[in-house]
């Protein structure tokens, strides 16, 4: 017996056994893995897809909705008066305390056909909004950044799932067989640091490549890449060897099929590993696309970089690509308690290379089918926190959405007159998760993974597609 089970492996008996039959059936259920042996080789959606692709503009630390595009003449009107708040937070949870009403820091104007009011803060997106969904009624789990943001990108708050990015690589596979599916640009080390962009119990070949770190003006460098000290022709004669030693292992050993799976590997990184050089080199965009995302000016460079990188790994056939306004600080950069005229500085640094983004998207024809995402982790309060500072709000707050068969042009959902409490279409952070599954054509409640016993999902045993954001 033991003979036999080291002469035949599962592939093997799966080709042999009933004619063969086995073999055929595994096929057609890995389609186009079975055929290329590759891993991310692309899939076909199970329902009409309306995206191939996902961009999520990640703005951590909750950027405050009634200060940017949750216009509310009522908080306007209330300035300064006390209100009965019941507490969100550790140690105020349910107990009502009185706070004071703020304002918005800036005014509001009407913009483009749909006549969105959006505060000065961003005059560039406000030029965009004709081609923008805003959801006004999200809210969510956890009122800290940590739990907040890992439910954000993974779907749970305390458990270790796999991330957004690594559902939708193991859904759809890449579009580009040299570049992974899924990136995450300048991830920031804490607030759930790589589980944000982990694979947790789905095969590991579904985790988010980082590039650059949080706060890093070299972003759109790839560490390692380059080879000093050897050529590209010496460096593929060693790559030859090395995979002939491995195929020679793997001859050897027939029933282990790990080591056909080294070598698929191997060839993956080292095809990802020749193209990433090309994808990064941004001196090949033109002058007059690296305007529109601010490059070149001390302000927006930074972030304008990575917006271009975004749109160059999309057009190449990366799933999806997470870029990551943040830092390394104890607070992330939108995070103001005591200081929101902060918040200026860190529109002025994250506006123009947003709506050049958009524009570029647009422009290129990409905008069709891919989805862009604007949003953090929650909003902030209507009140003011230590003078001029606003706290934490999971319970109501904005993002917008763009592309990839979005409306445009629409505000969706609303809070309350304050701006406190969303009370009108909610939107909960499962139900945008399925949301945009649907719209790559991943129904949520299919897309599972069988792991310790159980399916799992992203959107875990809620969720549900909001069909009215669909044109």
């Amino acid at each position: 017996m033991d003979h036999i089970a080291q002469s035949f492996s599962r592939r093997q008996m799966l080709k042999s056994a009933a004619c063969g039959f086995g073999s055929l059936a595994v096929a057609g259920m890995q389609g186009a893995q079975a055929l290329t042996g590759n891993p991310l080789a692309a899939k076909a959606s199970l329902i009409p897809q309306r995206a191939k692709r996902v961009i999520f503009i990640f703005m951590a630390g909750g950027p405050s909705h009634v200060d940017t595009f949750d216009y509310k003449p009522e908080l306007i009107a209330k300035d300064g008066k006390n209100i009965d708040f019941v507490g969100v937070r550790t140690g105020t949870f349910g107990k009502q305390s009185k706070r004071k009403l703020m304002k918005p820091l800036w005014d509001f104007k009407q913009y483009g056909e749909c006549g969105k009011q959006v505060s000065s803060l961003f005059p560039h997106i406000a030029g965009q909004v004709d081609d923008l969904a805003f959801i006004h009624s999200m809210h969510t789990e956890g009122v800290a950044h940590g739990p907040s943001t890992l439910f954000l990108h993974t779907g749970a708050t305390n458990l270790v799932r796999p991330s957004m990015g690594s559902w939708i690589s193991y859904g759809l596979g890449t579009e580009n067989e040299n570049l992974p599916a899924f990136v995450t640009i300048s991830p920031s080390a804490g607030k759930g640091g790589p589980r944000n962009y982990g694979d947790a119990f789905l095969p590991s070949i579904h985790q988010g490549t980082a590039v650059g770190r949080a706060g890093s003006a070299s972003a759109v460098k790839i560490r390692n890449v380059d080879n000093a000290m050897l050529s590209d022709s010496q460096r593929r004669q060693r790559f030859d060897f090395l995979q002939g030693l491995n195929s020679e292992q793997a001859s050897r050993s027939p029933a282990d099929d790990r080591l056909d799976a080294t070598i698929k590997t191997y060839e993956l990184a080292w095809r990802m590993q020749m193209e990433a050089p090309e994808l990064t080199d941004l001196s090949r965009e033109s002058e007059a696309t690296k305007k529109i995302y601010g490059i070149g000016e001390k302000k927006t460079d930074d972030f304008g970089k990575q917006c271009l990188l975004a749109r160059r790994m999309v057009e190449r056939g990366v799933r999806y690509v997470s870029v990551n306004y943040s830092d390394e600080s104890s607070n992330p950069r939108w995070d103001q308690h005591s200081n929101m005229p902060k918040h200026a500085d860190h529109a002025e640094a994250t506006d123009k290379p947003v709506a050049g983004l958009l524009r570029d998207l647009k422009a290129r024809g990409l905008l069709e089918d891919t989805l862009v995402w604007w949003g953090g982790e929650f909003g902030r309060t209507p009140f003011a926190q230590s003078k001029d500072g606003r706290d934490h709000n999971p319970r109501g707050f904005t993002v917008f959405l763009a592309g990839g068969g979005i409306k445009s042009g629409i505000s969706y959902g609303a809070t309350d007159e304050i701006g406190s409490i969303a009370v009108d279409k909610r939107v909960h952070m499962h139900d945008l998760h399925a949301t945009i599954l649907h719209a790559l054509g991943l129904d949520h409640e299919k897309l599972t993974y069988r792991y310790s016993g159980r399916d799992f999902r992203l959107t875990d045993v809620a969720g549900r597609v909001v069909h009215d954001l669909f044109s």
